[in-house]
């Protein structure tokens, strides 16, 4: 930045940076030569006088931008950054697996990105997620019916400012806690539909992987999922059902045998990756000292130290790549990310929800978001990883099959290269559950063709 930016207030300056929204990225750190597909990155300000700015990354389809469908992706959290999907989920990059040894990590590309066939917004919100900030501390308190009204000022403004894409049919996309967020945008897009609001959006459904739906009663389907992956011994789990009746969360306190159970059965998956039951117990990247805190050499050391501890399980662990990508200025610099204004940028920061003072969850149930959408006739793909442990799939049939609309195809696999890729079922009202074999709570990471295929299929309206 210019010495002479540096002696402008704060206020003047974020004008300066607003006045270019966005800007088209032509290589990236960690991929040699340039970009084999078109990422524009910028900021679009929402709220009053723009207090909130929303970071995006935006991926031409790579086949016809000009009618292929349009997605907005969200991560879950809330406060997980939707650049992780684009580098480790639905998009083109994916990182090498090898050991950090202090350089910039390399990136791989994806053969089977959803970018292939779909235009995708990869969105970071809500406020201080990922490189999206507020210009004022009041910003910073929201709930998170609030934090999707901002997703749909955003959205429209974005229509607004590339008008060419507002005729594709468009769909709201995420995983993990956006099942809770993902509906309610939905219906506010339909709402505004509805209300003549311009521009008006080409809203044909919604997708969600592993989606939080109504919390925290999906939480009781721990134990039953656990027993069923052979976690815990049946002693156990018949003592549970009897003690505690299916209530694991909110336990009588004078229940002292459901209590005791419970803890035992805490203690007995204290160790288990919970996003993946068969892969690594990891520590997390928000678990670990912020890059900007240490040196190079610190850094490195920093991950060997944890490498030895989990004997090496985790030395190449994605995440850890993904930190030190998204925190170098070579890397902020590429992705015209504004300078001086977030500090380090965190894979998920967790401090938005766990602080009264930020992020207000008053929303623990979007099972009557579906329910209205299912009238109005949006179609809707739900896919369930069915090695997760945060939302296990038993969780998701239930709420789905509380909607009480009739199969029209019934339980089947759905194949991939003639293997089975996992198990599906088709509802009246235009939704379709999947499972994807052998995935966690991140299926597009762990199956990455499996999933382009269901995803193929769907969006092409034919059967998966």
């Amino acid at each position: 930045m210019e010495k002479w930016l540096l002696k402008l207030p704060l206020f003047l300056l974020l004008l300066l940076q607003q006045a270019a929204s966005h800007s088209t990225v032509e290589s990236l750190p960690g991929l040699n030569g340039p970009l084999p597909f078109y990422l524009e990155t910028g900021y679009v300000g929402v709220g009053k006088d723009e207090e909130v700015q929303l970071f995006y990354y935006f991926l031409l389809s790579e086949s016809d931008p000009t009618t292929d469908p349009l997605l907005i992706w969200l991560s879950g959290g809330p406060g997980c950054s939707s650049v992780i999907a684009m580098v480790h989920e639905i998009g083109p990059l994916r990182f090498v697996e090898q050991v950090y040894n202090g350089s910039l990590p390399k990136f791989v590309l994806n053969p089977h990105a959803w970018t292939k066939i779909a235009s995708v917004i990869f969105l970071d919100q809500p406020v201080n997620t990922g490189f999206s900030y507020a210009t004022n501390d009041p910003a910073h308190k929201y709930t998170d019916v609030q934090a999707c009204e901002y997703v749909y000022e955003f959205l429209r403004k974005w229509l607004s400012d590339h008008p060419q894409f507002i005729s594709n049919p468009f769909y709201v996309s995420g995983n993990s806690y956006s099942g809770i967020t993902i509906p309610i945008i939905t219906q506010l897009i339909s709402n505004g539909n509805g209300a003549g609001q311009e521009p008006l959006v080409n809203l044909q459904g919604y997708l969600i992987g592993n989606p939080s739906t109504f919390r925290p009663q999906e939480s009781n389907y721990h134990i039953p999922f656990a027993h069923g992956m052979g976690l815990i011994p049946d002693e156990l789990y018949k003592s549970l059902e009897k003690n505690c009746e299916g209530e694991y969360t909110d336990i009588d306190p004078n229940n002292t045998g459901c209590a005791n159970d419970v803890r035992t059965f805490k203690q007995i998956v204290s160790n288990i990756n919970v996003e993946h039951v068969l892969e690594p117990f990891c520590v997390s990247d928000d678990d670990l000292q912020r890059p900007h805190q240490l040196s190079g050499e610190r850094r490195l050391l920093d991950d060997k130290l944890i490498s030895l501890q989990r004997g090496d399980k985790c030395a190449s662990d994605w995440r850890k790549h993904m930190r030190y990508w998204a925190n170098d200025p070579e890397v902020q610099e590429a992705l015209h990310v504004r300078k001086g204004i977030i500090g380090s940028w965190i894979k998920c920061r967790k401090s938005i929800y766990r602080s009264s003072q930020n992020y207000t969850m008053t929303v623990n149930n979007a099972v009557a978001y579906h329910a209205n959408l299912s009238t109005k006739g949006y179609r809707s793909l739900i896919y369930s990883g069915d090695h997760d442990y945060m939302v296990p799939f038993q969780s998701t049939e239930v709420w789905i099959k509380s909607l009480n609309y009739s199969i029209i195809e019934d339980w089947r696999p759905w194949n991939v290269n003639d293997q089975v890729a996992g198990y599906m079922r088709s509802y009246s009202n235009k939704m379709t559950y999947a499972t994807v074999k052998g995935s966690g709570h991140t299926a597009c990471s762990d199956k990455p063709e499996e999933c382009f295929a269901m995803f193929k299929r769907w969006i092409n309206h034919d059967p998966l």
